[in-house]
């Protein structure tokens, strides 16, 4: 399976467009790494576990997109992009939602 960012596979052409699909990765916050997160926003530098988390959570969101393509019987998604955000649950509660979209096609 071919995953791509550009809407064109150079040498192949596109038979078939077979849907948009998409891919959803949600986390729970973590009192220690939101803990670790705060002290580094006061004395600056990189947050390295947050990073990690992100890294994390576009490989399985990239993953879950290709399964996702496959049972549509893809050869390729072309088009992908990847969103990050996050969802207020309530005062003390942040969930962090990674999201990978694309076209799937057949391809020769």
């Amino acid at each position: 399976m071919l995953l791509s960012t550009t809407d064109v596979i150079q040498g192949a052409v596109i038979d078939s467009y077979l849907g948009i699909v998409t891919a959803e990765v949600v986390y729970g916050s973590n009192f220690l790494r939101d803990f670790l997160a705060s002290i580094r926003d006061i004395v600056g530098g990189r947050t390295g576990s947050y990073e990690r988390l992100f890294e994390e959570g576009q490989r399985k969101a990239l993953a879950e997109l290709e399964q996702r393509a496959q049972r549509l019987g893809a050869d390729a998604v072309i088009g992908i992009g990847i969103d990050t955000g996050t969802i207020n649950v309530d005062q003390s509660g942040v969930l962090l939602l990674i999201t990978a979209t694309g076209t799937a096609v057949k391809i020769r």
